[in-house]
């Protein structure tokens, strides 16, 4: 029997839904959608979209839908790898991510549709770009009605780029507090003062928030915007996306960012490392690998260079964005802090999913890592072989001990209360769960390479 299963993402548009059969993904189109829907495909609206690689691309099949009564087809679209959410997204991710919107509601206009919505929900990551994958999102563009989407493309994209580049890069964790976007009067408050002398961030953060408070509460949303004509439309999608290309993130040295030049390996020791981590991984000939704690991606690329699909995650948001800036089609860089890490999120805490949730992985990297979370965190050995364990099912891990010039670093400013961070005490409580098939001690240092498979 098959079992059918509604995305509980999934529920928010009557135009339809995504659902799975026996682990298959289609979408619903519901009735109320049919005649948009064959608009954008008789249009040539879809095959300019998924040619250019803007749009997921999908068939139409034969598949009997999940709900009969509101059913007008069942379409089964290409899945994504792996999900992420904007919010883990570096700069540059959701930079790319606020182009492709506005890319996809200029073509939308060129074929008499527009997009209903602009959320950066709508966007996912393949081969290393961001795509639209809401094949729902698409109406009937109507002469002089103004773009409904406008206040909700500040909110998740404009605003938080503002805030990153002009405030902190940090601020992106409100993305994660405020689901639906930014609030606009609160991104003014943040933002300096300087800001009001770029024109673009005038317009449409500090005086759009003035404009939503004196009309709240009012029929009309957007008074910014009303009574638009298609050449204006498309004046305000080219206007916010140069305002978009304008904002630079010039990030600073943060602690890690530079880690692999002030790395305690002499060269032929960080060679040796990464040979072992190749074979290591040819080992395991996994299909999807995360490596956590990965800094610029350089160990994740031993693996996505084979053709794994690597998600690559740091909590350094500079060296997320320079792994982004350098990344290949099979890596996917988050930033994402591993003491806290994306919980289970939205509506009855199952619109966004956990990263527990999104696994696990074939195979896991835990590369100069284990110091971080026992030493500056207070994490006992136990618990991090707990958390390893629920995530993946092979485990590359590094022991650092306590002579290493990092560990030392780390303990300089705080009392050593870690009588048992040792080796022994490490084998002792990953052995628990997870069988240790391999140490290889990395020639030139004290660190030891391990390569273990779950019990």
């Amino acid at each position: 029997m098959k079992i059918t299963e509604i995305a509980p993402s999934s529920f928010r548009d009557p135009s339809g839904f995504l659902f799975t059969r026996s682990g298959t993904l289609y979408r619903q189109i519901n009735k109320l959608y049919e005649k948009e829907y064959g608009h954008l495909m008789r249009s040539g609206l879809y095959e300019s979209l998924t040619r250019d690689g803007f749009l997921i691309p999908h068939e139409e099949v034969s598949e009997p839908p999940a709900r009969e009564d509101s059913a007008h087809i069942v379409i089964h679209p290409e899945r994504i790898p792996f999900v992420s959410y904007p919010y883990e997204w570096c700069f540059g991710e959701l930079k790319d991510a606020a182009l492709l919107t506005l890319d996809v509601q200029k073509r939308a206009l060129e074929h008499g549709m527009v997009l209903k919505d602009a959320s950066a929900y709508n966007i996912q990551f393949r081969h290393g770009k961001p795509i639209f994958i809401d094949t729902l999102s698409f109406d009937f563009y109507k002469e002089g009605k103004p773009w409904e989407g406008y206040r909700q493309f500040c909110q998740h994209f404009l605003a938080p780029l503002a805030l990153m580049v002009y405030t902190d890069v940090r601020l992106r964790e409100f993305l994660r507090i405020y689901i639906d976007g930014i609030p606009l009067d609160l991104a003014r408050a943040l933002l300096p003062f300087s800001s009001i002398f770029r024109p673009s961030l005038l317009i449409h953060i500090i005086f759009h928030a003035k404009t939503q408070a004196r009309f709240a509460g009012r029929e009309t949303k957007d008074h910014s915007s009303r009574f638009m004509n298609r050449k204006t439309m498309l004046e305000l999608a080219d206007n916010l996306r140069s305002s978009v290309a304008a904002l630079q993130w010039k990030f600073s040295r943060t602690e890690w960012g530079e880690y692999y030049r002030e790395t305690n390996y002499s060269s032929g020791s960080f060679s040796e490392k990464a040979e072992l981590v190749e074979k290591m991984t040819e080992r395991a000939d996994p299909k999807t690998l995360w490596d956590i704690g990965a800094n610029t991606g350089v160990f994740s690329r031993i693996a996505s260079k084979r053709g794994v699909y690597t998600i690559s995650i740091d909590s350094d948001p500079a060296a997320v964005e320079k792994n982004y800036q350098t990344r290949d089609n099979n890596t996917l860089p988050l930033v994402m802090d591993l003491t806290n890490p994306s919980p289970a999120l939205g509506w009855d805490h199952r619109e966004r999913l956990s990263l527990k949730d999104r696994g696990p992985a074939d195979m896991v990297l835990a590369l100069a890592l284990i110091h971080h979370l026992v030493i500056s965190n207070n994490l006992p050995f136990s618990a991090v072989a707990r958390f390893l364990a629920d995530i993946c099912k092979t485990l590359v891990i590094e022991f650092v001990p306590k002579s290493d010039s990092n560990t030392r670093r780390l303990l300089k400013s705080r009392k050593d209360i870690f009588p048992e961070y040792t080796k022994r005490h490490f084998e002792e409580a990953f052995s628990m769960l997870f069988v240790i098939k391999e140490s290889v001690p990395i020639s030139g240092s004290e660190r030891v390479l391990y390569y273990m498979e779950k019990r």
